[in-house]
C-alpha cells in the first residue's frame, strides 16, 4: 500500500501540461513573429529599386 501511495503522489505533482502549453506558445509566438518579419521585409522601400515608373 505505501508504494501506491507513493505513485499516487507522483503522479499528483505533474498536473496538466502546464509545460508543454507555455512551450507550444511560445515557439509558435516566435514563429509568428518571424514569419511576419519575413513577409513585411518585402513591402520595405529603401528608394534603391527603380521600379517606381
Amino acid at each position: 500500500m505505501p508504494h501506491t501511495v507513493a505513485l499516487l503522489a507522483a503522479a499528483s505533482e505533474d498536473q496538466g501540461p502546464g509545460d508543454t502549453l507555455r512551450i507550444v506558445l511560445l515557439a509558435s509566438l516566435v514563429g509568428g513573429v518571424l514569419l511576419a518579419w519575413f513577409l513585411l521585409r518585402g513591402y520595405r522601400n529603401d528608394g534603391d529599386d527603380d521600379d517606381n515608373g
